[in-house]
């Protein structure tokens, strides 16, 4: 048992982090636009992520952003209309500015694609939930406002990228890895399904609970983590980093059955900052492959 945590299941915790975060970046997923290139001149983007991924196609036009506190608009799109949080963007102000497409996360396609469709408003959703799947819709956006020189760049140098991680670290062995993401309180395992465990995958790891059967989450007690023997424990938190790496020194010390991870007996643990490792894919996945290499390959 976990001593002084109160677990809360996988699927409530990751609905958690959705909602913490969605304004920065989104998870998983397609689009459900049937978009025709050259059209679309007054452009709406709900999250941080997707205008992030605009202004690096060099997109002009968009006229709708989201409220944030914490993160920075680009430069270009500062003076652009809030539509408020992403999670619920004002239907009204969005219709007013009569965008000719809004973009979003797909994680919440099942939540606003209705209310686009009844404000008349096409709409495209991101796959955010793998530097795959941001890439994927790298090239889809490139498309629709021809900008894919710009995309065909963009996919080349992570291309690139990629090639010289498979090619540096050709012929190791690639550690068994296993991955805690956290809230003050409660914490869960992450799979290659979710993001940062698409990290590790990409960085050489293997990650102890595989794909997860499709989850990126699951709700694993310490006594079946054990059983799994991984070389390495990878620690990150989804919001109050401060707080949740507090939680996990409290749980590693009270919880004697910790201190029978062969990992920790050998002091791989290490915690990672959740502004490279957190829900969803960025343009940061570069400094977090770096981050990861000399912790999976010592």
């Amino acid at each position: 048992m976990i001593t002084g945590i109160k677990k809360v299941t996988a699927a409530v915790l990751a609905a958690v982090m959705l909602m913490c975060t969605i304004s920065l970046t989104g998870c998983g997923g397609s689009d459900s636009s049937s978009a025709k290139e050259g059209q679309y001149n007054r452009i709406a983007a709900t999250s941080v992520a997707t205008c992030e991924i605009l202004d690096k196609l060099e997109v002009d036009g968009v006229v709708g952003v989201p409220h944030t506190d914490s993160y920075e608009l680009p430069e270009r799109y500062k003076g652009a209309t809030e539509l408020g949080g992403a999670m619920s963007p004002d239907m009204e102000i969005l219709a007013s500015l009569e965008p000719d497409i809004v973009l979003t996360p797909n994680s919440l396609e099942g939540y606003l694609k209705e209310q686009y469709d009844n404000a008349g408003i096409e709409s495209y959703f991101l796959d955010l939930k793998s530097v795959e799947g941001m890439y994927n819709s790298i090239t889809e956006l490139g498309k629709m406002f021809d900008k894919e020189d710009k995309a065909d760049e963009l996919v080349a140098e992570y291309e690139k990228i990629i090639s010289g991680i498979k090619k540096k670290n050709e012929g190791k062995e690639a550690p068994d890895v296993l991955i805690l993401m956290g809230l003050p309180g409660s914490y869960v395992v992450a799979t290659e399904s979710s993001y940062v465990g698409n990290l590790v995958k990409l960085a050489g790891g293997n990650n102890v609970y595989g794909d997860g059967d499709g989850q990126d989450f699951l709700n694993v007690n310490p006594e079946d983590m054990l059983v799994k023997d991984p070389d390495i424990i990878l620690r990150t938190s989804h919001a109050m980093p401060e707080q949740v790496m507090e939680m996990f020194d409290r749980e590693f010390k009270d919880d004697d059955i910790w201190s029978h991870f062969r990992a920790v007996e050998e002091n791989q643990v290490y915690d990672l900052d959740n502004e490279y490792f957190g829900m969803s894919a960025t343009f940061r996945y570069k400094e977090a492959l770096e981050k990861l290499d000399p912790i999976l390959f010592q």
